[in-house]
């Protein structure tokens, strides 16, 4: 071996990791997606159809009712973690609460509040 070249046969992962650049190396292309711009390998987004938002309400609202379903059948343990990662939730160092994440715990801890409503109901 000449000098100034490395030894790979001591170290087999770094004789891997030299032979996997290889396929790259010098900039060399293995499939057309890579010689597009980013920003052409950005998925084209469209706009929702109301349809589609309507249906997205839909889902949202069955979600809701399970969780309060799942809660209600719960542990009291479940909905107090519930109460307190909704009570968490709070904007990092230096940052200001973003009004969506404020109505997210809001709404975290009216689940929670259903919930109880929904077991109060059953027992009675």
């Amino acid at each position: 071996m000449t000098e100034g070249q490395p030894e790979f046969r001591s170290n087999p992962r770094q004789y891997q990791m030299a032979l996997s650049t290889w396929d790259n190396e010098g900039g060399a292309v293995s499939d057309a997606t890579a010689v597009l711009k980013p920003a052409e390998l950005q998925p084209e987004f469209h706009p929702l159809t109301n349809t589609e938002l309507v249906l997205l309400r839909v889902r949202v609202i069955a979600l809701e009712n399970l969780v309060i379903a799942l809660l209600a059948a719960g542990a009291d343990r479940q909905r107090n973690l519930a109460r307190d990662m909704a009570a968490h939730i709070s904007p990092r160092p230096d940052f200001t609460q973003h009004p969506l994440t404020t109505r997210a715990a809001t709404q975290m801890v009216d689940l929670v509040e259903r919930a109880s409503r929904v077991r109060s109901n059953q027992t009675s």
